[in-house]
Formats: structure tokens, C-alpha cells, sequence
């Protein structure tokens, strides 16, 4: 196996694991009107991701910096022709974070609801756009060579569309379908780390909106083996995804295996990120104009000294990031109830996060 297709691999693997963690916090950002029926409920759900929600969004930014030095060509075609959306993505990020961080500066209501209102569209920004982006990657883009450039040259190959293109059929459906799923799937997760009321209303909102998201991942996902490459591979993995998801609702429905339900969530978006990439390999972007522009693992990689430094680089890192990531979700592992939360939380604080912790 050649260090192009590793890498391939590794930048399919920091996607995966963005979209499992960070999907569900992205989740009970999107669920604070849903389940938090007031203010104390509220702070539950935020306090369920305070420790975690910024070292889970590591993995969008080695994804992004991985894609940066392995595949050049990748990066500056995507970043170029979907520069709109994922600057929408950025201001999504960057609300949430600062909505987090100042929501329990002041002891005002008004003030709490209007940031709790910051928390709910900064994510679910990301949450709809990451399908359609994703959507377009694999369905196709406009690329097509610059005008006085020879065609078969990699580097002279350019997104040629507009924000429109973006917006076709078929990404909207992925977009609502990461939208749905990583509500779904934050609620599941609410199920397992909390108590109480709040677990209740999650396990019910997660069997609902669960529902309705598998209308929209069987759609994406059959829709999606019009344009796989390997449809003996993807059309499997695309049940096994199904099957995976059903389950998953059904543990949740049963309220008596909330750790395996959150398992099997977090599967199903494996084996459907999986399902995308297995699909779209060789290419690492699909030209709408002609499959002669696509690009590839092979023209639009670093050379081959850039990615045995890169290599070596993430043997030795890697483990150290899981190490630390994991160690954290251990230590903050108990469930948080509405009587772990202080009545009159103190000006100035962010958040209750050590008090909801034990600590």
C-alpha cells in the first residue's frame, strides 16, 4: 500500500472520529430548545459537553491540516470552491465557543437565552453544512481546467462553480442527514451521560428524531451508489450502517443499555463516513464535468518526502492524542442530574463544568 492511499485512509479515519465526538455535542448544542425546557435543564445538557467539546474539535482541525499537507491540490480546489460554506462552518464553530464561554457571565435570563440561542445555530451550521460539503466532494464538483492550461495537468484543474452548485439535490439531502443524525445521535449520548428528567426527555427525543433521520440517511446513502465507484463495497456497508442505526434506537427505546446504544450510534456514523470514502476512493474530489478532471490520490498528493515525514509524525503523536482524549472522557465518565447544578450559578463564571463534574 502506497503512502497516498495511507493517508487516504488516516484523513478518513480524523473524519470519522470528528464526526462521532463532535457530533454529538453538536447534537445537544441543536437540542437546547428541544429537551431543555428551562434553564436548569439547559445547564445539564451544557455541562454533559463542557469538558469535551473543544478537545473534540482536534480532530476537525488535524483533518483539515492532514488534507493541507498530504493532498494540496484537495485542499485549495475544496477550500477554494466552498469557501462560502465553510466560512459559514468557521462562524458556526467560533459562535458556539464564544456562546459557551459567556452564556454564565451574567445573571440575566434574557442574556442566557440569547447566547443559548448563539449555541443552537453554531450548531447546527456545521451540522448541515458538513453533509452538504461532503455531498458535493463525493457526488461532484464543477472542476474543470483553467482556461489556457493543459487538462491533464493536476495543478491547472479549478472549481469553476458557485454557491449555487452547492446547493443541489443531492447535498441537501446529506446535509439533513448529518443534521438529523448528529441530533439523534447527541440525544443518545444525553441518555448515557445524564440523569433523571433530563435522560428521560433525551431517550424520547433521540427514538423521534432517530426516525426521521434514517429516512434521510437511506436516502442519502442509496442515492449516494449512483455516484460510488465501488458499489460492491459501499451498498453493504451502507445496510450495515442501517441495521447498526436501528439497533442503536432500539437499546435507546429500551432505556437499559445506554452505553451500547451510544456503541452502535457511533458505529453507524463510522460505517456511513466509511461508506463515503470506500465510495469515493481512488478520486479525492469528483469533477461534474468530466471524470478526466477528477482529482486523485495520485496528482493531487505531496511528494513522497512530505508524506514519510508526515507519517512518521503521526506514529508518534497519534497515540499520545488518544491517550490524553481518552483519559479525559475517563475522568469526566459520571452522569450529571439537575441536583448536581447550583440553584444561582456565580457572575462571571462560564459554566457550572467542575461543579456538574464532582470536583
Amino acid at each position: 500500500m502506497d503512502l497516498q492511499t495511507i493517508w487516504f485512509i488516516l484523513i478518513a479515519v480524523l473524519w470519522i472520529g470528528y464526526f462521532v465526538l463532535d457530533g454529538f455535542d453538536l447534537g445537544v448544542g441543536m437540542l437546547l430548545p428541544v429537551i431543555g425546557k428551562d434553564d436548569l435543564r439547559r445547564r445539564v445538557m451544557i455541562n454533559s459537553i463542557a469538558t469535551v467539546w473543544d478537545g473534540n474539535e482536534v480532530w476537525l482541525l488535524v483533518a483539515g491540516g492532514a488534507t493541507f499537507a498530504a493532498f494540496p491540490l484537495w485542499y485549495s480546489t475544496m477550500f477554494s470552491g466552498y469557501y462560502l460554506a465553510l466560512f459559514l462552518v468557521l462562524f458556526g464553530l467560533i459562535l458556539r465557543g464564544v456562546a459557551f464561554e459567556y452564556r454564565g457571565k451574567k445573571d440575566s435570563a434574557s442574556w442566557r437565552k440569547r447566547w443559548d440561542a448563539a449555541i443552537v445555530v453554531g450548531s447546527a451550521l456545521p451540522a448541515l453544512l458538513f453533509g452538504v460539503a461532503f455531498g458535493n466532494v463525493v457526488g461532484g464538483s464543477p472542476i474543470a481546467p483553467i482556461e489556457g492550461t493543459q487538462p491533464d495537468l493536476a495543478g491547472s484543474l479549478n472549481y469553476t462553480g458557485n454557491l449555487l452548485d452547492l446547493l443541489n439535490p443531492f447535498s441537501l439531502v446529506m446535509g439533513l442527514m448529518t443534521l438529523t443524525v448528529f441530533m439523534a445521535h447527541g440525544a443518545i449520548f444525553l441518555a448515557l451521560k445524564t440523569s433523571g428528567e433530563v435522560r428521560e426527555a433525551s431517550r424520547k427525543a433521540a427514538v423521534r428524531i432517530g426516525i426521521v433521520a434514517a429516512v434521510f440517511a437511506v436516502a442519502a446513502l442509496l442515492w449516494y451508489q449512483m455516484y460510488s465507484g465501488n458499489v460492491a463495497f459501499t451498498l453493504p456497508l451502507a445496510l450495515l450502517a442501517a441495521v447498526s442505526w436501528l439497533v442503536a434506537l432500539g437499546l435507546t427505546l429500551k432505556g437499559t443499555r445506554d452505553g451500547w446504544a451510544f456503541v452502535f450510534s457511533s458505529l453507524t456514523i463510522l460505517l456511513a463516513v466509511t461508506t463515503l470514502f470506500v465510495g469515493l476512493f481512488p478520486n479525492v474530489m469528483v469533477s461534474s464535468i468530466d471524470a478526466a478532471y477528477n482529482l486523485t490520490v495520485t496528482n493531487a498528493s505531496s511528494q513522497q518526502y512530505t508524506l514519510t515525514v508526515m507519517t512518521v509524525v503521526a506514529v508518534i503523536m497519534t497515540p499520545v492524542v488518544l491517550l490524553y482524549q481518552g483519559w479525559t472522557y475517563w475522568v469526566f465518565r459520571k452522569r450529571i442530574s439537575t441536583s448536581m447544578i447550583p440553584d444561582h450559578p456565580e457572575a462571571g463564571r462560564a459554566d457550572d463544568r467542575f461543579a456538574a463534574a464532582g470536583r
